[in-house]
């Protein structure tokens, strides 16, 4: 719809005045006129050319068709001027122009004007569209949150399909899951190595081999097989500590992080699910929107050459199915909004919580590897306190006393051969 600047022009000025090239005038069913230009397709309530001149500004700026299937489209913002009292206001949404009729000019101002794209089903504003315009502000300033960076989607490595933000995010806690288990896995085999380590430490340390030995290196001896003994010991605590203490926890931490992370992709791929529903509903009713909007330019053309009942009434049922497709049109926008808001809600909410997980993760794994050197340190002193004795021994190990010890036990007599006599 169109409006002038002035009030409605008496009946005999419409008269006086001609109109202007291409404008036609109607007498609307409740009693009002309204002209209609049949090159644009523009209608006013108004004489279209004031007697000063005033040109005639739009009631609607139109809104450009999306294309589907995860392409990207336009949209303009309504600009509402006031209808006379017995028209509702949602005539503006019901008299707005097909979007196949728009003129090059006027299809450039729109485009300057639009300011907001969307893609794969979720709408964005136009960066930098004119000068003054800021960029958004980060919901974590300085924090390099998750909440801030992975809102778009991608192309796959091959370029060949989309992979929305939180998929990428969602990779990246499969992998430090992965990680985690891997790094399981590792203790578990150094579990088995110390396990294995003590049992053949064990059965060393009962081998009968240089039992014979005597005197102070036969002590050493003896107690270096004992410190074999002890260290078996000391390794099979070790490894005991180690499933319980290292093992166990990372493989309990990652079972309730696979959960979460479970329940996390469930529900956001539902919300994307949901805003895809509606964006296709949107488009569906934007269709309707102008293929009555064109209906009613065919019937109200058709009403300039024949000036008929029936012409009158089938407009009027023209102009209430586009009103209704209007209705239609701004419902399924008000349901694609509110999926699109709750969808932002639960990603803000759901990034922070990855967050949260990748951070406990890491702090998890760091508390559980420090416990690995901890209880390794300590095995080490336990074994050096098993052969410290051995040490001391090995010191005390005198040929000389050994000689002693064994002669003074199995001499045999201190006297000597002497020479025969004659």
């Amino acid at each position: 719809m169109k409006s002038a600047a002035a009030g409605p022009a008496p009946r005999e000025e419409m008269k006086r005045v001609p109109l202007p090239h291409g404008w036609r005038c109607h007498v609307s069913p409740k009693g009002p006129r309204n002209y209609v230009n049949t090159a644009s397709n523009e209608t006013t309530w108004e004489l279209p050319f004031t007697s000063y001149g005033t040109s005639v500004r739009p009631l609607v700026q139109r809104h450009s068709l999306p294309e589907v299937n995860g392409s990207c489209h336009t949209t303009g913002s309504a600009i509402h001027t006031r209808d006379p009292p017995d028209v509702p206001l949602r005539r503006a949404t019901m008299d707005k122009q097909s979007p196949g009729n728009t003129s090059p000019a006027k299809r450039q101002t729109k485009e300057m004007k639009e300011t907001k794209i969307t893609i794969n089903c979720v709408t964005f504003p136009i960066p930098n569209v004119t000068p003054d315009q800021a960029e958004q502000q980060l919901l974590k300033p300085n924090e390099w949150s998750y909440c801030d960076y992975f809102w778009t989607d991608k192309k796959d490595p091959q370029g060949t399909t989309s992979v929305a933000g939180f998929e990428v995010l969602l990779q990246k806690q499969l992998k430090g899951k992965q990680m985690q288990k891997e790094m399981a896995e590792f203790i578990r085999e150094r579990i088995k190595i110390e396990e294995e380590y003590a049992k053949n430490l064990s059965k060393l340390s009962q081998s009968p081999l240089a039992a014979q030995e005597e005197g102070t290196l036969g002590e050493a001896w003896a107690q270096l097989k004992r410190s074999c003994h002890d260290e078996a010991e000391v390794h099979l605590k070790f490894s005991n500590k180690l499933q319980c203490e290292v093992e166990k926890p990372l493989l309990t931490f990652r079972d309730n992080f696979k959960k979460e992370l479970k329940k996390y992709d469930h529900h956001i791929i539902d919300l994307r699910k949901q805003l895809a529903s509606r964006f296709a509903g949107v488009e569906k009713a934007r269709k309707a929107l102008a293929d009555r909007q064109k209906d009613l330019e065919v019937k109200t053309q058709q009403l300039d050459i024949k000036h008929m009942n029936k012409h009158e009434e089938d407009i009027k049922k023209a102009r209430r199915k586009s009103t209704q497709a209007g209705d239609d049109l701004m419902h399924n926008v008000d349901l694609y909004n509110r999926a699109q808001s709750k969808w932002f809600e639960e990603m803000v909410t759901t990034s922070l919580e990855l967050e949260r997980l990748e951070v406990e993760r890491v702090e998890m794994i760091r508390q559980n590897l420090r416990q690995y050197t901890t209880l390794r340190h300590e095995t080490d002193m336990f074994n050096q306190s098993t052969v410290e004795p051995v040490d001391q021994l090995l010191q005390s190990v005198d040929p000389a006393r050994d000689r002693e010890l064994w002669v003074r036990e199995h001499k045999t007599g201190e006297l000597r051969p002497v020479d025969m006599d004659i």
